[in-house]
């Protein structure tokens, strides 16, 4: 009898073993300014991808993936679960990149299925000490400051003094290290450093990979420019004088190109590491861009308008690639789905426990279903984009209605001007997805149904932008601790 008692308990073990498998180490990977038009799986006739375009082949890919028009606003949504303006961040700059201090972040919930967090590159959610990553559930970090390498602005957000792209300082656990070679270079091989030791443990890892590139300034290493030299149609930008930005300077596509094509370099030794060391049917590795395209527009947009920093299909629309061999079946997914949705989904495929007001945090939808099936029953849904960018120190009020769409499956209604007035154009997006027919005077119902959503969206979000008009601080964070670290003579001039 006790023979037989102790082969049931083991068989019901192993059954409850089965049905609740280890969750997997996950490596999510996020560029910077990269459009979704910059992957030659998508149809981009110059730029070539051939890592990026393996992840697309052997990934579940959301075909109808929208972000935030810009960068810290798009982030802030991934690690919450709820739309960023409800997180507090409705610009890049001026305290209102700060992620709010009441929200919880994806990081703190996956440490209650056991996993270990690290950081490489890119935070922008807050360079003072309390909204840190490693404040926010990050045990291991290795960031810059600002949203980039060298940048600096009043307030807060700023990196370290005199930083580029080559051999950059960055902040590894709250001490400034000085490291050899090119930024994107440098993260990647961090983290596969950090890779390596955490999986020699039993604790399942979660990497976050942020590149500041392919974003402004154009530092690509010069023999990545040199792969699209002379390749390149004409710019007609070009010449045109100050002021038409740094696309409009001579090279600017050939470098921007060459940073996407160093991006896609690292991504192919990632995937060959992986491999190397038996990993890659216990890891998900997710792939997606952080806005709609910059430098790489002219050549291949998706056939889509607009752009980063506008409320267009092309201002939001990423790549959104989930690969996981031996679980996961390669697919599209036509469903529309929203940075809102990465971190529920995490939560459902990790077996996170968040508490109560962590679930009522959660705005977004668990994936998990379409990565599944990607024919998956999914119900209609509302999206609302909204740029943000408000004149500092102004009412939001007096910023409501410039650069924003309430979207649907089927329509988007849209207000992609600066004036502050509901002056609606409806466009029916499964018909016409590059956006040129106006259809409002058509359809005034719809328009009068999701302006209506809109009105409520926005008094439901008015209280939660608690960055608005705080004052800004006295100093840079990074640099208050480069001198402390190095001295102030140390400063550069």
């Amino acid at each position: 009898m006790r023979r037989m008692f102790l082969l049931l308990t083991l068989l019901t073990s192993l059954s409850l073993h089965a049905q609740t498998p280890k969750p997997p180490n996950i490596i999510f990977i996020i560029t910077d300014d990269q459009g979704y038009g910059d992957i030659s799986a998508h149809g981009n006739p110059i730029l070539k991808t051939p890592h990026l375009d393996r992840l697309h082949r052997e990934s579940v890919r959301f075909t109808d993936f929208h972000v935030s028009p810009t960068c810290a606003p798009t982030r802030a949504a991934l690690l919450t679960g709820r739309h960023e303006f409800k997180n507090g961040v409705t610009h890049t700059i001026h305290e209102r990149e700060r992620l709010t201090l009441d929200a919880t972040t994806l990081p703190q919930i996956l440490k209650t299925a056991g996993y270990t967090t690290g950081i490489f590159g890119k935070w922008h959610l807050g360079d003072e000490a309390p909204y840190r990553p490693d404040q926010r559930g990050f045990d291991e970090t290795f960031i810059h400051g600002a949203g980039g390498i060298g940048q600096s602005y009043p307030g807060s957000c700023g990196d370290a003094p005199g930083n580029t792209y080559f051999d950059p300082l960055i902040l590894h656990n709250n001490t400034f290290v000085k490291t050899s070679g090119y930024c994107t270079d440098v993260f990647f091989t961090q983290a596969l450093t950090w890779i390596k030791q955490a999986s020699e443990t039993e604790t399942p890892f979660y990497c976050h990979i942020a590149t500041n590139t392919p974003h402004t300034p154009l530092d690509a290493r010069p023999e990545d420019e040199a792969r699209y030299t002379g390749k390149l149609p004409p710019n007609p930008a070009e010449g045109k004088g100050k002021g038409k930005g740094p696309f409009a300077q001579p090279g600017a596509t050939e470098k921007f190109f060459g940073m996407v094509a160093n991006i896609d370099d690292n991504i192919g030794i990632l995937l060959q590491k992986l491999a190397e060391w038996d990993l890659e049917r216990d890891t998900l590795v997710i792939f997606m861009n952080d806005n709609g395209g910059t430098g790489g527009v002219r050549i291949h947009n998706a056939n889509m308008r607009g752009q980063k920093g506008t409320p267009w299909l092309g201002g939001t629309r990423a790549a959104s690639f989930w690969r996981w061999p031996g679980t996961l079946t390669p697919a599209d997914v036509p469903a529309l789905t929203a940075h809102i949705d990465f971190l529920p989904t995490l939560i459902d495929i990790t077996h996170a426990k968040p508490d109560s007001k962590t679930l009522a945090q959660i705005e977004g939808r668990s994936l998990l279903p379409l990565l599944k099936n990607s024919q998956s029953e999914w119900p209609d849904r509302t999206l609302i984009t909204h740029v943000g960018r408000w004149e500092q120190g102004t009412n939001p009020d007096t910023g409501k209605y410039t650069n924003v769409s309430i979207r649907t499956p089927e329509w988007q209604l849209i207000q992609p001007t600066k004036i502050n007035q509901p002056n609606w154009q409806l466009y029916q997006v499964k018909s016409d997805p590059s956006q040129t027919i106006d259809v409002a005077a058509q359809h005034p119902d719809i328009v009068k149904a999701l302006a209506a959503q809109y009105e409520t969206w926005w008094q439901q979000t008015l209280p939660l932008m608690v960055n608005e008009n705080v004052p800004l601080a006295p100093a840079n964070p990074f640099k208050l601790l480069y001198e402390k670290q190095f001295g102030p003579a140390s400063l550069p001039e």
